[in-house]
């Protein structure tokens, strides 16, 4: 059986003065980009040039909306009705459509960002709304959502394509959901560890939480790795050179579902 899996990274994170993570170093080992659109993180500025070196190292672009909390990175929860969540979502990929659109390329994918999408993972009305924006804009649009999750449900309710995530950097709770970044070690950043927890996930489909405990995820189809992390660079390489080591294919999401 081949195997076949996208790495994607969170990107054009900068804005303004502030940089953030390192777009051009890690682009050669992805074959995703999911880019900020200006509520959690990046600009116009910033979003036309992660487009360009998506497009240079011919790297898929996915939007990846988040809460408009520029201070807090997207990381705190906010309530929002269906209206706005949807409004939120609309306006952020619209503006990376555009970009899109001037470079000659396609959106592949929306993932939402932060305490958006951790939020979405379990709440059936945000899950809702945001599946309901994506196909109202794009019905060819893919939605990477964790397994099993809500998000994951009601995006395929819409009619929409989505792609199993898995987060090779982040260490999981028992009930498959990631460990809170204020707990130590809720981060990965040893490469061997990286990778090799990236194989089981995709060959075996399980991972170990943090407790010891086995966690069944399914099939797999692309891994994330954080571009805000101090090893972001050496991760990716280290996890596009381990997959291709272990016989996995690695491609654009588009390409195989």
């Amino acid at each position: 059986m081949r195997f076949r899996v996208d790495i994607s990274c969170d990107l054009g994170e900068s804005y303004g003065a502030f940089r953030i993570g390192n777009d051009e170093e890690i682009m050669p080992y992805i074959t995703s980009a999911n880019v900020a659109c200006g509520f959690h993180a990046g600009d116009p500025l910033t979003m036309v040039k992660t487009v360009a070196l998506a497009k240079k190292y011919e790297v898929a672009v996915g939007a990846h909306p988040g809460y408009p909390d520029l201070m807090g990175f997207g990381r705190r929860e906010m309530q929002l009705s269906n209206e706005e969540a949807k409004s939120y979502i609309i306006y952020q990929v619209g503006a990376l459509l555009g970009f899109v659109k001037v470079f000659g390329l396609s959106l592949q994918h929306v993932k939402p960002h932060g305490a958006m999408y951790n939020t979405a993972l379990k709440d059936r009305e945000l899950s809702k709304a945001i599946a309901e924006a994506v196909a109202e804009l794009d019905k060819n649009l893919i939605v990477f959502a964790p397994p099993k999750s809500t998000m994951a449900e009601l995006a395929a309710n819409a009619g929409l394509r989505v792609a199993y995530e898995f987060f090779a950097d982040r260490a999981y709770n028992p009930d498959g959901s990631l460990v809170s970044r204020r707990k130590p070690g809720a981060v990965i950043e040893e490469p061997e560890e990286v990778v090799k927890r990236a194989i089981q996930a995709i060959k075996e489909g399980v991972i170990e939480a943090f407790s010891g405990e086995v966690v069944k995820l399914g099939q797999i189809h692309t891994i994330c790795v954080h571009g805000d992390t101090p090893k972001a660079v050496k991760l990716a390489e280290a996890l596009r050179k381990g997959l291709a080591k272990a016989g996995i294919d690695v491609k654009p999401v588009s390409q195989f579902i």
